[in-house]
């Protein structure tokens, strides 16, 4: 991921002060290591000096450390060495990969027998992450679900053809927005995979509505006018509450959050401008030709209309509704109880950021972590940086003062002597942890230190002291996010309310959705958390060890779930309060809905649900912690919460569901998001024998 500094704190001072006062050593590190029966014998310091002048030759690279000149860099057994490469860029994207592949070539050249190197850092880590190719993986699962729910391979493409032009044109915007505003790697992985299945959800719903119109009877023109007038409304709305979801990324005011919600939100307009112009355009041609190319999967039935022209409900869902509606009570207590099982595991979390210890077993960056850790102690791969502006008088023994404060702190392994800038100013103070970066006591540790050791140390010196590094600067980030947390979520959970209020003009249905999107994504939450925990569930997804959770994974998790767990409220509901508008049956209504979306939230959860688990097989943990959240609240959502949760809880509230206050069905817009089907019917006609799959 990229660097990332919350505003305003400690970490941050203390970057800014390296690049103005140690230019040289402000940017990122890569580490060599290396490991022999005794590294300071002279074959060894004559291989490891050739290999450095070659690092130091590399495109980059700023400055090589002599681990043989400075103090600390070699082991106490003699039997591990470590260096550190000086990069001229901050952010592990600004490294071309293959410059950092000519460093793992060098380092993998000078490797001999007795002789063991591996190179680390977020450089590293990049250029060795494999492609998973989930883009394509994606597209041919979601063909074959296609296939299978309408028969037809001019159907089934429909839908593709749609999501392929809109991730052509997401996939070229990516490009733009990473030129003005910083995009952490993670993000376009994100934004093509959403954007993926949006494109097709929403096409797919297109399509389902379309073929229904053509059922009842109309040309392939008038049912394209109809299916943008009732599905096309729902489109509008469903990706307007993505869009909200997403945007409230922008309130933590951190870079890496902005990237992620222009990238996203990007992806998601594309698609919803897709669906209102790409597709119809799609329709003209081959609105005709929808049924053509028919595989042989299935049963076809068909279609079922009322007296007035209405499509009736499935003999199946009417049965489900019934039993639903039977065990309603029943029903709410055990999926409430099913979503707080799955979400337990969540209270257990462990808030830090994975690092070079959590990647995959074998690769350099690994190993690197694991040789530093077996020869220095587990600190030495979060080292704290300690930046102190001394005043020019009485400068050394305010230096001398303070580093002595910081040796005798308890967790605190090693204190490396301070190191003057050329002005003489400013000095740099390496410290050694007892305890690994992912630790909590290395957490208490940089509290104690800021808060108690260095304040009595510096007391009436004069000396402004701030502690900066990786470890440093993850820690005030999570305490940024954790201030931040309850901002994010209730402003996209009244934003999202309101545009519910005022899509389906009831105050029940808005409070309900917001309720039950909380215990989907809550649930995900649980999900994800228990793989991170390692043992055999984190085993099968490639996370072989106790894995924190980066403290901004659950708030970009939080606005993608809520935003789509919106999307399946909108399909459902609309549909719903299309019945509900022409017959004010609340029993009918919820059926209708029921049967009329229930194909196509079930085909749209497995096509999303495949999507986004294409993306879990990455190295990133990132990526993977994002699929896995993904499958797991998309699983709940159209399977426990919309098939269960949703009708059992209408049906208990009978009419109430319906219900607006006087004074705001005064003043509410009217955005009629059931659209108007009543006009387009024309009772008695003759409906053409359009399969209902």
């Amino acid at each position: 991921m990229n660097a990332s500094f919350a505003p305003g704190s400690d970490s941050e001072q203390a970057q800014s002060l390296l690049a103005e006062r140690f230019p040289a050593q402000s940017g990122d590190t890569v580490r060599v290591v290396v490991r022999a029966d005794d590294v300071t014998s002279a074959d060894v310091r004559r291989d490891v000096g050739a290999l450095l002048g070659e690092l130091g030759r590399v495109p980059h690279v700023a400055s090589v450390d002599d681990p043989y000149a400075v103090k600390g860099f070699i082991a106490p057994d003699g039997r591990t060495l470590a260096a550190r490469v000086y990069l001229d860029v901050t952010n592990p994207n600004d490294m071309p990969v293959e410059d950092t592949e000519r460093l793992l070539a060098a380092a993998k050249g000078a490797e001999r027998g007795g002789l063991e190197i591996a190179l680390g850092g977020r450089e590293v880590q990049v250029a060795e992450a494999t492609q998973s190719g989930s883009e394509m993986i994606g597209l041919l699962a979601a063909a074959v679900i296609l296939l299978i729910m309408f028969g037809s391979v001019v159907a089934a493409g429909l839908p593709l053809a749609m999501a392929i032009g809109a991730l052509a044109v997401s996939a070229s915007l990516v490009g733009i927005v990473a030129a003005v505003v910083d995009v952490p790697d993670f993000a376009p992985v994100i934004g093509m995979a959403l954007g993926i299945a949006l494109g097709i959800d929403y096409a797919l719903l297109l399509v389902t509505r379309f073929r229904e119109w053509r059922a009842v009877g109309l040309d392939p023109e008038a049912a394209t006018v109809a299916t943008l007038d009732t599905a096309g409304r729902s489109v509008l709305v469903a990706g307007g509450t993505v869009l909200v979801s997403m945007s409230g990324l922008f309130a933590v005011s951190l870079s890496i959050m902005n990237g992620t919600a222009v990238v996203t939100m990007v992806a998601t307009l594309v698609v919803v401008v897709a669906a209102i112009t790409l597709f119809p355009a799609l329709l003209g041609y081959l609105g005709q030709r929808i049924d053509r190319l028919r595989v042989p999967l299935g049963r076809r039935r068909a279609a079922r209309l009322t007296a007035d022209g209405h499509l009736l409900p499935t003999a199946g869902w009417t049965r489900w509704s019934g039993l639903v509606r039977r065990h309603k009570v029943f029903a709410i207590v055990a999926s409430v109880a099913v979503l707080l099982v799955l979400a337990a595991p969540f209270l257990g979390v462990h808030f830090g950021l994975p690092d070079a210890g959590n990647d995959p077993e074998g690769t350099s960056n690994r190993r690197a972590y694991d040789m530093l850790a077996g020869g220095f102690g587990p600190g030495e791969n979060g080292p704290l940086l300690v930046v102190a502006e001394v005043p020019p008088a009485d400068g050394d023994a305010a230096l001398q003062r303070l580093q002595a404060a910081l040796g005798d702190t308890a967790g605190v392994a090693a204190v490396s002597p301070p190191r003057l800038n050329p002005a003489g100013d400013t000095a740099l103070i390496t410290i050694v942890p007892t305890t690994g970066p992912q630790e909590a006591a290395t957490e208490d540790l940089v509290q104690h230190l800021r808060e108690e050791v260095i304040p009595a140390a510096t007391k009436g010196t004069g000396t402004a002291v701030h502690i900066g590094g990786a470890t440093a600067a993850v820690i005030d980030l999570n305490i940024l996010i954790a201030n931040r947390l309850a901002l994010l979520i209730g402003g996209v959970v009244l934003v999202s309310m309101f545009l519910l209020l005022v899509a389906f003009r009831s105050i029940i249905i808005a409070l309900t959705a917001a309720v039950m999107n909380l215990l989907s994504v809550a649930a995900a939450y649980g999900v994800v958390a228990f793989f991170l925990e390692g043992g055999w569930a984190g085993r099968l997804v490639g996370i072989d060890t106790a894995t924190p959770m980066a403290a901004f994974v659950p708030l970009i998790m939080f606005a993608l779930l809520f935003g789509l767990s919106m999307d399946y409220e909108v399909f459902l509901i609309s549909r719903m309060r299309e019945s509900w508008v022409r017959t004010r049956d609340n029993s009918r209504a919820i059926v209708t809905g029921l049967a009329s979306t229930g194909q196509v939230i079930t085909a749209a959860a497995a096509i999303m649900i495949v999507v986004f688990a294409a993306i879990v097989p990455s190295d990133q943990v990132f990526i993977k912690v994002f699929g896995l959240g993904m499958v797991a609240a998309i699983l709940v959502d159209a399977t426990v919460i919309r098939l269960l949760l949703v009708p059992a809880v209408m049906h208990l509230l009978g009419r109430s569901n319906w219900w607006l206050p006087r004074v705001m069905e005064r003043h509410l817009p009217q955005l009629h998001v059931e659209g108007t089907p009543d006009i387009f019917l024309r009772p008695g006609a003759d409906a053409e024998p359009v399969p209902s799959r």
